[in-house]
């Protein structure tokens, strides 16, 4: 769906994405991450035809990034921005119309989504009327009314309470499922873990980490692993291998324990499979939260 080849933007303060490249396949859910000022706002912005790169390229459905392409697109910012003094319904209408829906087609996916995510008693109501959490939904479907090919969602859970969060999480799910590319960028890493397929980590204008989720946690996976016995019966072996020891919802013994290499991890195999109260054995591959701070600390 998305193509990115050394693309690089400057401003006055300086350099902000340097020679970035990334590919967001057709149909998955891409996590963007980073922390504070590493350049995600401005590469969003320039994918979603708001600004242009100094240079490089941007690709759309395998040619040039233009114009045009925005009404494929929706994007939900971080920042929200409705019209405080018009209504819920007009801004549903007004949002679909400018990205090209007919009238007639607007007001019936207006009524369908009002009723789908039960705010239809505020659609007379004008956006500074609302709470921050009703807003948010009313920003949400103005972002999808029109059905985008290409859905950029900036922080989307901020602001909602969990229920609110859940609903959004499966629409964004079911979009999906009919074909929608989205791009996720939050800080939110549950969510991550969650909902992305792909994600890229961006760190000081650059892409450091890019490609399948589990892919990059088992790049970062440093050769520990998770024991479990249903009793406390630890062989010595494990004492000097162990990392930690914790107790879990099933109230079985958990080891993590480090291995250097692979002849150390058939030996902890074969320890483990000598008591007959071993019930767990699995590779502790790091969560993506951990992959993220590694990466940028």
């Amino acid at each position: 769906m998305i193509e990115v080849k050394d693309l690089q933007k400057s401003y006055e303060s300086g350099l902000v994405n340097d020679r970035i490249s990334l590919f967001i396949p057709q149909g998955s859910i891409f996590g963007l991450l980073g922390p504070n000022g590493a350049g995600k706002t401005t590469l969003i912005r320039m994918l979603a035809t708001i600004t242009k790169p100094d240079c490089g390229t941007i690709l759309f459905n395998g040619g040039p990034l233009e114009l045009k392409h925005a009404r494929h697109m929706g994007y939900m910012p971080e920042e929200r921005g409705l019209y405080k003094k018009m209504s819920v319904w007009d801004q549903l209408l007004f949002f679909a119309e400018i990205k090209g829906v007919a009238k007639n087609q607007a007001i019936q996916r207006a009524k369908y989504w009002l009723e789908r995510l039960e705010i239809s008693e505020w659609k007379n109501k004008k956006m500074e009327e609302l709470s921050k959490g009703m807003a948010q939904k009313v920003q949400f479907l103005c972002t999808i009314i029109h059905e985008p090919k290409f859905l950029i969602l900036d922080e989307p859970f901020s602001g909602f309470d969990p229920v609110n969060a859940d609903l959004v999480k499966e629409l964004v799910l079911e979009m999906n499922e009919r074909g929608t590319t989205i791009l996720f960028s939050t800080h939110r890493m549950d969510n991550v873990e969650e909902l992305c397929d792909e994600l890229a980590i961006i760190h000081q204008g650059k892409i450091v980490v890019s490609g399948k989720s589990t892919d990059i946690r088992r790049a970062h996976y440093k050769q520990t692993y998770e024991v479990g016995f249903s009793s406390n019966a630890p062989h010595e072996w494990f004492e000097t291998h162990c990392i930690s020891q914790r107790t879990n919802q099933e109230a079985y013994i958990i080891y993590e324990l480090s291995c250097k290499d692979e002849k150390e991890k058939n030996t902890l195999i074969q320890q483990a499979q000598a008591h007959s109260d071993w019930v767990l054995f699995r590779e502790n591959l790091p969560s993506i939260h951990e992959v993220f701070v590694q990466t940028v600390s």
